[in-house]
């Protein structure tokens, strides 16, 4: 497969204000950056949403246009937003996520992409292999997202390392796409469970780990618990969530989420009920962790601090990608993060500014940039 001719994406540079609201806003920039949408699609969908209602309506309709124009990547990726922001309770949550992977699967059907279901805890953790666009292998990059993400959302960035040279395996660890949605598994932090089972699946010895998102913050706590892991990028960082507050609110959240579960289970429900962002963003992290009330799912979240993490115990040579502008992730975390790393061999740390258009969660505005960052850096730490 390796002299498959593969499409080519192309990375817009530029994050846009498609919408007033960063809740819709930093999403169709998503699309938009990882090469999958066009920018007349995202600029007309920002001016028809005001509501999280618009949103599915407006993204199946832009998905809808795409197929009957023959825009089918563009469509794929209208399809997953539309999924993105559909409360758990709809019945089109799930209609759209298998319309999403089928139309996936036959769009990219001829892309020499290598589909396992690697097993897992009596279940399966999906995966993708692509191999290098032509010759031997420069080596292996595996890569996973974060709280909610697909793993088929990177394949812009799995194709991007491909033709640099690099084998890539990606896959969705527990609480994430299929591994939630088809075989039923819950997020846990411990992710040196799932790398290890995908390395032992592939008979990998020699890898560089990019961690996505929450990614960045499961990237180290394997990477801490897994020799074979050589080099690890991270981009973004979290260290520990329960710092994002400042100490007091710290203190004020350990007193509701510890000794007034009951209130805050019962406050937080009823703010879902006249509060559609909180009713999604909550209603998401309970289905993401298999949790029957809000405070179930906030215990798992506590578990992702910074004594879980194991920071002193990564070895490797590091890299981490932080925007300064990140919405999701306070940019304190990026300096403690590093401080954290006292054992590493190496770490290089770089946090992208408006200058770069990619100050953004996740570099969101430049990918392109971004992804060369990172490639640079795996060359020039060898492999």
């Amino acid at each position: 497969m390796s002299d498959v001719q593969r499409m080519e994406f192309t990375f817009p540079v530029g994050y846009h204000g498609f919408h007033k609201s960063q809740v819709f806003n930093f999403q169709l920039n998503r699309w938009h950056s990882f090469g999958y949408a066009r920018l007349e699609d995202m600029q007309e969908a920002g001016r028809r949403i005001s509501s999280f209602a618009d949103w599915k309506t407006e993204m199946v309709r832009q998905a809808d246009k795409a197929v009957s124009e023959g825009r089918l990547v563009n469509a794929t990726f209208y399809y997953r937003a539309a999924e993105f922001y559909t409360f758990e309770e709809d019945p089109d949550k799930v209609q759209l996520y298998d319309r999403f992977a089928w139309l996936f699967n036959r769009v990219f059907r001829d892309e020499g992409i290598e589909r396992v279901d690697v097993p897992y805890e009596g279940a399966f953790l999906p995966a993708m292999r692509v191999r290098p666009v032509s010759g031997t292998a420069r080596g292996t990059i595996l890569m996973h997202g974060g709280f909610d993400s697909f793993i088929e959302e990177f394949y812009s960035w799995m194709w991007y390392f491909a033709t640099r040279g690099y084998e890539v395996i990606g896959f969705e660890g527990p609480g994430q796409g299929a591994a939630r949605r088809k075989h039923g598994l819950a997020l846990d932090c411990r992710w040196e469970k799932p790398v290890n089972a995908v390395l032992n699946h592939f008979g990998l010895q020699n890898v560089t780990l990019l961690g996505i998102s929450m990614g960045g913050y499961f990237c180290f706590r394997a990477a801490a618990l897994e020799r074979r892991i050589k080099r690890v990028i991270a981009s973004s960082v979290a260290y520990d969530y329960m710092q994002f507050l400042p100490a007091p609110a710290q203190a004020l959240s350990n007193l509701f989420f510890t000794h007034m579960r009951g209130f805050s289970d019962w406050a937080a429900r009823l703010k879902m009920r006249y509060d559609p962002g909180h009713r999604w963003s909550v209603g998401n992290l309970m289905y993401i962790t298999k949790a029957k009330t809000p405070m179930e799912g906030m215990d798992v979240v506590m578990q992702m601090n910074a004594k879980n993490l194991l920071s002193h115990f990564v070895e490797q040579d590091v890299l981490i990608l932080t925007g300064a502008e990140d919405h999701f992730i306070p940019l304190k975390m990026h300096d403690m993060q590093v401080k954290a790393l006292v054992n590493a061999r190496s770490v290089t740390a770089r946090v992208f500014t408006r200058d770069d258009q990619a100050q953004n969660h996740c570099q969101v505005g430049n990918t392109g940039l971004a992804l060369k960052v990172m490639a640079d850096w795996v060359e020039q730490k060898g492999t």
